[in-house]
């Protein structure tokens, strides 16, 4: 049984998704979920579907162990980001290395690295009129959203579309992709 342990900072929509994609399957589990936000809705969703959230700080993440700590004792098979909006720290990524994937809700190399994140990437879409838009799955390495690809999604923008438009067309390309992507990486 491969051990998924994920990575969230807000609502916790993606983390929720994958929660309930992996329940009861034989191959892999979201066993630990990850927030840097004590308030975050995703503690709220986890303890709804039974599934074990802790809440860290930035010393706990980046100047001492104690979240390696964690990861270590838990050996997960794949971290996964699932809007969490901290750079992940090297001393995770060596322990893990190709282990840690991130959702982008872009296509990169458009639209990323640091402060792109959320409606930031979806009115930059709109302001800069493209014409299409999509989510980016890749590995996390020490630079915002510069992980080498593993999967892109792409949907259309049209003209009249606001910035919330996007957003709804990408969260619909992210429950859709996202857990299918993390499944095959699994296998």
């Amino acid at each position: 049984m491969k051990r998924i342990v994920i990575f969230a900072s807000g609502s916790g929509t993606n983390a929720e998704n994958l929660i309930k994609f992996f329940h009861n399957r034989e191959n892999a589990s979201v066993i630990q979920v990850l927030t840097n936000n004590p308030h975050a809705k995703v503690l709220d969703r986890c303890k709804k579907l039974k599934i074990s959230a802790l809440s860290f700080n930035r010393t706990a993440f980046t100047e001492t162990n104690d979240v390696l700590d964690i990861l270590i004792s838990k050996q997960p098979d794949l971290i996964v980001l699932a809007g969490f909006l901290w750079k992940f720290p090297e001393n995770i990524l060596e322990k893990f290395p190709n282990k840690v994937i991130n959702v982008h809700p872009a296509l990169l190399p458009k639209f990323g690295g640091k402060g792109m994140y959320g409606m930031h990437v979806h009115e930059a879409v709109v302001s800069n009129k493209e014409k299409e838009t999509g989510i980016t799955i890749h590995y996390v390495n020490e630079h915002y959203d510069e992980g080498a690809i593993i999967f892109q999604a792409k949907c259309e923008v049209k003209n009249t579309d606001s910035a919330q438009d996007v957003a709804k067309k990408i969260h619909e390309l992210e429950m859709k992709h996202f857990p299918e992507v993390v499944n095959d990486l699994l296998n």
